[in-house]
């Protein structure tokens, strides 16, 4: 495999030192790590479109990540819309625990995801 691209849900725009966002669709900020060979290549911060909407903010997220063409998402939970829809784009779905560091959540993970 050649890299993969991993979006965290997360709280501000503190990069790999944020913390994992309670929430995925109404999330502040997504932080997106590229991975290739088991190590971290490129890390950016991206605001979350659907931050502020008060209801389908799952979907538009998933949107977003898949036009930046994510190959996994971490995060504590995702809804029904959200997970049909990451199904539906082929992105893979782990379940992490919230207010964990996103370089902790990543690495820990990277096993899970043999790259």
């Amino acid at each position: 495999m050649n890299g993969l691209k991993i979006a965290v849900p997360t709280k501000s725009h503190a990069g790999l030192e944020d913390t994992v966002s309670e929430v995925f669709g109404k999330a502040k900020t997504f932080t997106i790590v590229e991975v290739e060979n088991s190590q971290i290549k490129n890390v950016r911060v991206i605001e979350n479109p659907a931050a502020s909407y008060d209801y389908g903010a799952g979907p538009v997220a998933v949107k977003t990540l898949a036009d930046l063409k994510v190959n996994c998402v971490m995060a504590v939970e995702f809804g029904p819309g959200a997970s049909g829809l990451l199904e539906h784009y082929g992105i893979k779905k782990i379940l992490v625990k919230p207010n964990t560091k996103v370089e902790d959540v990543v690495k820990e993970n990277l096993v899970k995801l043999k790259v």
